[in-house]
């Protein structure tokens, strides 16, 4: 595994001499650890509210082919439009948010993902993953250049087979990876040995590199585990080819200028039903 680790001695972070502390926090955590948080960004009130609006999303979803996509047994994946959550404009607007996206992203960020996954009852250890290859300019110029934000719907218990990530591994080389994205299973005990588990609560949010390398772990429990996913890229990452998200223009017309200043999916007379096509194959079966 030695000749794929890399570290981040070498890389020029993105932080502004006269930057706050708060940027300086959160620059440095994404491209150290690959993984940073906020607790109690929104209330559980918002939350709760999030958490129906996914549950809605899913049963709809499931009554039709296409509307969501396995991720593992038990585990399923749905991408929706921003007019489906109550509190879409909430999030991407959250100061905090809009903070991590520039400071990492650059000013001109753009939102190009939104959907959630859904860890039920039986769900079993996903392989060791990151959601794309590596992209050139990450890995010839170590650049982040996509981010996602997670919320979760639940307080996260452990038996509910919650997140695991293995920091610093963003900047980990694909050779030996299955299709750029799935370490040999060789470099298993490196990533365990790294590992920490996620217990965010209702109304906490989090950022990561798609890049760094995580897993869902096995859901022992009688609930779901529904986590909201908000994908972010700097211009020209290309990621938003990958995904149909729309807004109607009634929906445009009201959002704050900051906001439209983002959105760069297509501005619709009418929303259709997104068939599901960010499939991950090497999720389907989940681990050996």
């Amino acid at each position: 595994m030695t000749e794929v680790v890399r570290t981040v001695e070498d890389v020029h972070m993105p932080i502004p001499s006269d930057a706050a502390d708060e940027t300086v926090a959160a620059v440095t955590g994404l491209y150290t650890d690959g993984v940073i948080a906020r607790k109690g960004a929104f209330s559980r009130e918002w939350a709760t509210q999030l958490g129906e609006d996914i549950e809605v999303a899913f049963q709809e979803a499931l009554s039709r082919p296409g509307g969501a996509v396995g991720r593992g047994p038990k585990r399923y994946y749905v991408e929706i439009h921003p007019e489906q959550l109550r509190g879409w404009v909430e999030l991407v607007d959250h100061p905090w948010v809009r903070m991590v996206c520039e400071s990492v992203l650059g000013p001109d960020y753009q939102f190009v993902e939104l959907g959630f996954d859904v860890p039920g009852p039986g769900a079993v250890n996903q392989p060791w993953h990151r959601d794309f290859p590596m992209p050139e300019d990450t890995r010839v110029n170590k650049r982040l250049t996509s981010l996602a934000f997670n919320a979760t719907a639940v307080d996260t218990e452990e038996d509910m087979g919650p997140f695991e990530v293995a920091p610093t591994t963003q900047w980990d080389l694909s050779e030996g990876f299955d299709h750029e994205m799935f370490p040999p299973k060789s470099a298993y005990g490196r990533y365990e040995g790294l590992a920490q588990r996620k217990f965010p609560k209702m109304g906490d949010i989090s950022a990561r590199s798609a890049l760094t390398i995580h897993r869902g772990t096995k859901n022992h429990s009688e609930k779901s585990r529904p986590v909201l996913v908000l994908g972010v890229d700097a211009p020209g990452a290309g990621n938003a080819e990958h995904h149909d998200m729309a807004v109607t223009k009634e929906f445009y017309e009201k959002l704050p200028q900051r906001v439209r200043d983002h959105l760069v999916c297509p501005v619709v007379d009418e929303l259709t039903p997104i068939t599901q096509k960010h499939s991950i194959e090497g999720l389907m079966m989940g681990e050996a």
